[in-house]
């Protein structure tokens, strides 16, 4: 009889974990090493003092039927369905986002709508051409006045790349489906009569969320599995990968040495390759050292007033600020602060490259910026604020740079020599996804394990897999894939960053 596998999987966030429990209920149990001391990743809920925070908004809403279908096995009566509201901040004003037709003109005012309505009309009559970067393909379907209002100010804030130096093609992927003229039926008509699945994403008005935050989904997956025979290894960053052609035998982490018969990897591709030994080729060393990452900061603030706002967030399109969105946990859950009567917890989120000044800022000169810039947006008198917590989550966003297609190339021509090593979630595949993406990757490792053959690679395009006993369909598929978060292309390649 043939022995059962040795399964290692590297990283404790969605992917990690959900690997993990698909395994599971095959009765198979891994070993999950976590560099960390908590589960979750980026989809983590941090507990201070009782304040409850994400790392990030996270809300839980998929097409995807199988990844629907884990949420409710975790977590079962601890969903809690929420009204969804955000908006922009511009110019001192709130834009609800979705548009309301009547809230813009006012903001806006006559005389700007004249100069959008104008913008519009100049672009549809007149597009620029070349249309080759982000700049100029939204403005050539939305104007250039709402360009700057409504696009240019939080892309260059969240990416740190310049409108210009985006590639047109993601655009097109990003606002895929929504258009100006989506946009006004919205805000003169909203969801009447659509199902769940002809809703645009970014339009949809509510969305479920656990009722303790992301994190509580995680940490449940980790005590079943913990149940069922797995075990998570906390503190245990990855230090060798030990390869030869053909497969990988063993992981060091933490200074141990855990042999495997496979590994599913959702670490960095950047600090997968550096690990394997023996060293690679240079040039793939090279490759993975090309990828980069946008990092991010949470400065945690805590509010004693109650009903600050009713958003669930807000996108800060002020350049005068660095602050580029703020996530109020009060509208996302009442039972992630102690006493929702009373206090409100912010979560502000700054987007910053790691070692930048930013990122290097004490955590007591943030928590003075943090109240400085809500000031200055006339939302929080800094005199109500009790207390603050700073969370840094490096390697947060991948980037898409102009480096990132060639080195991505090199990544995947090694993979086949390792067929037993196989990469899911964002880092794990340098792809900038949500939650359910991620998780499906996982979930189609995992039965690879079993004994399927799904690409994991090509889970984004339109392609149907099919297993025998198991199908998931290319409408599911096509589904998931619409509801992904894109990322911008760098229009030319530049020097890689130090």
């Amino acid at each position: 009889m043939q022995s059962p596998p040795n399964v290692v999987i590297i990283g404790a966030g969605p992917a990690g974990l959900t690997a993990a429990y698909e395994l599971s209920k095959a009765g198979i149990s891994s070993t999950i090493l976590e560099k960390d001391s908590v589960v979750g990743g980026i989809a983590r809920t941090v507990n201070y003092k009782g304040y409850r925070f994400d790392i990030g908004g996270h809300r839980f809403f998929t097409k995807v039927t199988l990844v629907e279908q884990m949420w409710k096995e975790v977590l079962a009566g601890d969903f809690i369905r929420r009204p969804r509201l955000s908006r922009i901040y511009y110019r001192g004003k709130f834009y609800y986002y979705p548009l309301r037709a009547f809230n813009a003109l006012f903001n806006l005012g006559i005389f700007e709508t004249i100069r959008c309505v104008a913008s519009y009309g100049r672009a549809r009559l007149f597009p620029q051409k070349p249309e080759d970067d982000f700049a100029t393909w939204v403005t050539n379907r939305f104007g250039r006045r709402l360009f700057e209002i409504f696009f240019k100010t939080y892309t260059e804030k969240v990416w740190g790349i310049p409108c210009t130096e985006i590639q047109a093609e993601w655009a097109a992927q990003r606002i895929k489906g929504l258009s100006l003229t989506s946009a006004i039926k919205n805000a003169l008509f909203g969801q009447i009569g659509k199902s769940k699945d002809e809703v645009i994403k970014t339009l949809i008005d509510e969305f479920d969320y656990p009722r303790h935050g992301p994190g509580m989904m995680w940490e449940r997956t980790a005590q079943l599995l913990a149940e069922r025979g797995s075990r998570i290894v906390f503190n245990a960053p990855v230090e060798r990968i030990y390869w030869r052609e053909g497969a990988v035998e063993a992981v060091e982490a933490g200074g141990q040495v855990y042999p495997c018969t496979h590994l599913v990897s959702s670490m960095p591709v950047k600090e997968l390759i550096e690990a394997l030994s023996p060293i690679p080729s240079d040039d793939l060393l090279r490759a993975a050292r090309d990828l980069h990452y946008r990092d991010f900061v949470t400065v945690a603030l805590m509010v004693n007033k109650p009903d600050l706002f009713p958003d669930n967030w807000i996108y800060v399109h002020d350049s005068s600020v660095k602050l580029g969105r703020i996530q109020n946990f009060n509208s996302w859950s009442p039972e992630m602060v102690p006493d929702p009567t009373t206090t409100t917890c912010l979560g502000l989120e700054y987007f910053c490259f790691e070692g930048d000044g930013l990122w290097t800022t004490p955590d007591a000169d943030l928590l003075e910026l943090g109240k400085r810039e809500l000031a200055a947006l006339g939302l929080v008198d800094p005199a109500d604020v009790i207390d603050g917590s700073v969370v840094r989550m490096p390697k947060a966003y991948p980037v898409y740079d102009g480096a990132y297609e060639p080195a991505m190339r090199k990544v995947r021509e090694f993979l086949p020599r390792v067929p037993n090593l196989q990469l899911t979630g964002r880092n794990g595949m340098h792809r900038y996804n949500n939650q359910d993406h991620s998780m499906l990757t996982a979930m189609l490792a995992a039965r690879n394990i079993l004994g399927g053959r799904y690409d994991l690679w090509q889970v984004n395009v339109e392609q149907e897999y099919h297993e025998e006993g198991v199908e998931i369909t290319l409408d599911e598929l096509q589904k998931m894939e619409a509801s992904q978060p894109l990322v911008p292309h760098r229009r030319a390649s530049t020097e890689p960053r130090p």
